[in-house]
């Protein structure tokens, strides 16, 4: 019997949640919010777009002001023609906290939003309560890793087609959970590559798999021991983007973390794993003090 791909509309036809547009710093930045508990920031990885986190709304906000959001040159937010490096996207992310009247948060970031989330609490840890860095990828900046998220990326956006962004979204994906790659998300993300000037602004979203660029800001023990925040990571057994002993590096560079591991996921186990995805969020974050 075939398993069939999650939707995402029945996990908000019930819930009361807001999508908007805000102006953060000058970039007209769509935002999901729902709750009205501590701050909690969703931020998504390369290429990405605040659906990644719908699944995940419905049970957080029960806890949380849980707010997603599409970082700056992704999704439906502007897409200004620069290079999009990690002090861009934490540029845009205090500008962003500064627009919704948000002084402090915990922040949840899964790939590229979890290095952007690190880089953030280490440059403004007052902002900063508690922090989950889910499959952050590539810790150790390998060359064929970067290339692989490169090419399958940009052809995802210069040969835009249900094909090309099925392919892209499958590659983040366990063995078994492809199937959840639903024609829904395809579409969803295809709506994206296909935006006027879609093109240039993945060019700039790449900048950071280019090793040149990637330096300033590859993980290493030095900027990572300056994390003070509460640090959780998030590893799973089948992330495309590094294996468990990453993780576990990881863990001891940032003073304090935790790691675990979600079995039979990927690289976004927020979507493929929700449950324990929840599970782990709300033990780490509802009893923090706010």
């Amino acid at each position: 019997m075939s398993r069939s791909a999650p939707s995402i509309w029945p996990e908000l036809v019930d819930l009361s949640f807001s999508q908007r547009f805000v102006d953060a710093g000058g970039v007209r930045t769509r935002v999901v919010e729902a709750g009205d508990g501590p701050p909690l920031i969703l931020l998504h990885g390369t290429g990405g777009h605040l659906e990644a986190y719908l699944r995940n709304l419905r049970y957080l906000s029960q806890y949380f002001r849980v707010i997603a959001y599409d970082m700056i040159g992704h999704g439906f937010s502007d897409k200004p023609d620069r290079p999009y490096t990690i002090d861009s996207y934490c540029d845009h992310l205090s500008d962003l906290m500064d627009a919704l009247e948000i002084d402090r948060a915990h922040l949840s970031g899964e790939s590229l939003g979890g290095w952007v989330a690190a880089w953030f609490a280490k440059e403004q840890s007052a902002r900063v309560d508690r922090l989950v860095l889910t499959t952050p990828g590539n810790v150790l900046s390998k060359p064929q890793t970067m290339l692989r998220i490169k090419e399958s990326t940009m052809k995802a956006v210069s040969e835009a087609s249900p094909e090309t962004v099925r392919s892209r979204l499958e590659w983040l994906f366990a063995p078994a959970t492809k199937h959840m790659v639903s024609d829904e998300l395809v579409s969803i993300r295809l709506a994206i590559y296909t935006l006027p000037g879609a093109e240039q602004a993945m060019r700039n979203v790449l900048v950071l798999q280019d090793p040149e660029t990637r330096t300033k800001y590859a993980w290493d023990s030095e900027w990572t021991s300056r994390i003070t925040a509460p640090t959780l990571i998030i590893w799973t057994s089948d992330d495309p983007t590094g294996d468990y002993e990453e993780g576990q590096l990881l863990q001891k560079w940032i003073p304090g973390s935790l790691l675990t591991n979600i079995e039979e996921a990927g690289h976004w186990p927020q979507w493929e794993r929700p449950e324990e995805f929840h599970r782990l969020h709300v033990e780490f974050l509802a009893t923090a003090k706010c």
